[in-house]
């Protein structure tokens, strides 16, 4: 086999594999500029949102999902607060699931000011936001922005932030009319993950290094196979050249 056919076969092979197992839902977007955030909007910090940063890239969590309909195509919305991004940067957000719970995700993210501004968006997140509070269970929910305690003329702040809205939609049917009357949440881990040079997620590195290994052990095996095989082609066709010539001079 050629050492590049057996390259771009084996290449193939590893990113079907991952393909079959992965079971992921993603948004990829610029972080914004940084945003004043005044000492009148402290209530921010009451909004009971788990949060997503570099410093806290990962949050294992518990999504409430349901099935889609005129008033709510996209299933529940649930909402995740960004914070301490590099201005500009591009990031991705992944959420990750069981293959036993299938769901329809669907994720976006908006800036402060937009949140503010969109009476929909702003309805939406404050829904969410009491209900969360209200039903707060510490034991899955680990990373919730805390409730600050008063501060005597608290000084603004700027950040670079976005909220994330993620919708879950129950994708399944069921003779069981319990779970198509009350899906149950799904189990999820959201990843906030840096792009390097803004061109592809930090987290491949590893993958890439991997992928790079392979490639170059497997096209060095590949072309001593080819030399073996080349090699005893033309023994092969020098014994029978000798073959021959023994042949005429009998």
């Amino acid at each position: 086999m050629h050492p590049q056919i057996l390259f771009y076969y084996l290449l193939f092979s590893i990113v079907n594999i991952q393909i079959a197992h992965a079971n992921v839902e993603k948004t990829i977007f610029l972080a914004p500029q940084p945003s004043t955030i005044p000492s009148e909007e402290s209530d921010l910090d009451d909004l009971g949102l788990e949060r997503l940063s570099p410093d806290t890239p990962i949050v294992r969590t518990q999504l409430n999902a349901s099935f889609p309909t005129d008033n709510a195509s996209s299933g529940t919305e649930s909402w995740f607060f960004l914070e301490n991004l590099n201005p500009g940067q591009r990031y991705e957000v992944r959420v990750c699931w069981l293959a036993t719970q299938p769901t329809s995700f669907t994720l976006t993210t908006y800036p402060l000011q937009t949140i503010i501004e969109d009476s929909t968006l702003l309805s939406s997140l404050s829904i969410f936001s009491t209900s969360r509070l209200a039903t707060l269970d510490t034991r899955l929910q680990t990373n919730a922005i805390p409730r600050s305690p008063a501060k005597a003329d608290p000084a603004p702040s700027t950040d670079s932030v976005l909220f994330l809205r993620i919708s879950a939609a129950a994708d399944y049917f069921t003779t069981d009319e319990a779970l198509m009357k009350n899906p149950p949440p799904v189990a999820v881990d959201l990843i906030l993950d840096p792009f390097v040079w803004n061109v592809f997620p930090r987290s491949l590195i590893p993958t890439a290094g991997w992928i790079a290994v392979v490639a170059v052990v497997a096209f060095c095996i590949a072309k001593w196979v080819s030399s073996e095989l080349g090699r005893a082609i033309d023994d092969a066709r020098r014994e029978d050249g000798e073959e021959k010539e023994d042949k005429k001079e009998r």
